[in-house]
């Protein structure tokens, strides 16, 4: 959907949207997602931004996982005020047991290669300046996706205004998208074994509707509106969620570190960044989660200032200490970390330096060959065609 407004004050940054409708085509498909799409896409996009001027991305039933993480990504990077609209079908993959977002062809058998793992959006979220990032969720869940998130409750009948059953508090684990982040929806229950029909993202089309007025209320006010108006329309909304996004905390190393970076101080930023890393790692250990949290933010850092060496090394660094303190070549922090230097080594300039990184990372990727089938081929590849540059 294309998507910019006009108007707002001279060199503010525009705010940006996400609207992800992602669903299987087969059997297992619990929700037609991309249904959604024409009412919010009939909503002015400064309307679903809540800014005065918006930049709108819209990905309907898309096929591959690294196509929304390239969007996510760049939606992430951007400047202004970010919000998620992201309707769809949890499932959980067989191996790790996480969340994941179904995609197209998913299937439960290929959840880990088909689908979008839900812990991405942390990732890619996680540097986002406090109190700028919302995510708007209607979200359906199968009875085994369910009960692994911690929603054991057995579904019931709506009470006034459709509240009744798990209701607002700490999101699911597995659902968190970090603490500063505002999220607002729900997690429909499963159906019932007499349901045949594919069901309506109901949540998001009233949110949709109320949007259509032209008017954006405050996140609180439009949740419990869209609430009320879907139990109106006698849909039990399910796990309600409801979190309000935490603002710049006096003193967070994380607020100065994301101020440096808004104001273009990227040397600042990474100083703040190394200082506390090696605070941590005098404290707890070079290899501790404490110190390896701070190594992740240098990564990013490197990223967002244009270095793709520095970030790769980083990345690549991080993985080998997961992987040395006993990490599964598997896990989701392991796999992240590997797949960052893959994406980052690519966008390296100097042959010379990707040469030195390649190495590394080939090595790593024959240990951690991630999710994307063929990326150590990948690697060999791109190292022998640098082996012919000067």
């Amino acid at each position: 959907m294309p998507g910019t407004t006009s108007g707002g004050e001279p060199g503010a940054a525009p705010g940006t949207v996400l609207l992800l409708a992602a669903s299987p085509t087969g059997r297992g498909r619990l929700v037609d997602a991309a249904s959604v799409l024409p009412v919010l896409a009939a909503v002015p996009p400064a309307v679903l931004a809540g800014t005065d001027t918006a930049n709108v991305v819209e990905l309907a039933d898309p096929l591959e996982p690294q196509a929304v993480l390239t969007r996510l990504r760049a939606a992430a990077t951007a400047p202004g005020p970010l919000t998620l609209y992201v309707v769809g079908q949890l499932l959980l993959d067989r191996r790790q047991r996480l969340p994941h977002l179904a995609l197209a062809r998913t299937t439960p058998s290929t959840v880990r290669y088909t689908a979008f793992p839900w812990h991405w959006f942390r990732d890619e979220l996680r540097l986002r300046p406090p109190g700028g990032t919302t995510l708007i969720l209607d979200l359906h869940a199968d009875q085994e996706t369910w009960q692994a998130l911690g929603i054991a409750q057995s579904p019931g009948p709506p009470g006034p205004h459709g509240l009744q059953g798990p209701g607002p508090g700490p999101l699911p684990p597995g659902l968190d998208p970090g603490r500063d982040i505002a999220v607002y929806g729900r997690v429909a229950p499963p159906p019932s074994r007499t349901r045949r029909t594919v069901a309506e993202p109901a949540y998001m089309k009233a949110v949709g509707t109320l949007l259509r007025s032209g008017r954006r209320p405050p996140d609180e006010e439009l949740h419990q509106h869209a609430l009320v108006r879907t139990a109106a329309e006698g849909t039990y909304p399910g796990c309600v969620l409801a979190r309000r996004g935490t603002g710049p905390v006096p003193g967070d190393p994380h607020t100065a570190i994301t101020e440096a970076v808004r104001s273009g101080r990227h040397a600042d930023a990474h100083a703040l960044a190394a200082r506390h890393e090696q605070g941590a790692a005098l404290a707890h250990g070079p290899s501790s989660e404490e110190a390896l949290h701070w190594a992740e933010v240098r990564a990013d850092l490197a990223m967002l200032a244009g270095d793709a060496a520095l970030s790769c090394h980083i990345w690549l660094t991080v993985a080998a200490a997961r992987l040395r303190t006993g990490q599964a070549a598997d896990a989701s922090s392991v796999e992240t970390a590997v797949d960052r230097a893959h994406h980052q080594w690519g966008r390296i300039d100097d042959p010379a330096r990707a040469r030195e990184l390649g190495s590394a990372l080939a090595e790593l990727r024959s240990r951690v060959p991630g999710r994307r089938e063929g990326a150590l081929d990948h690697v060999r590849r791109q190292l022998s065609q640098l082996q012919t540059q000067g």
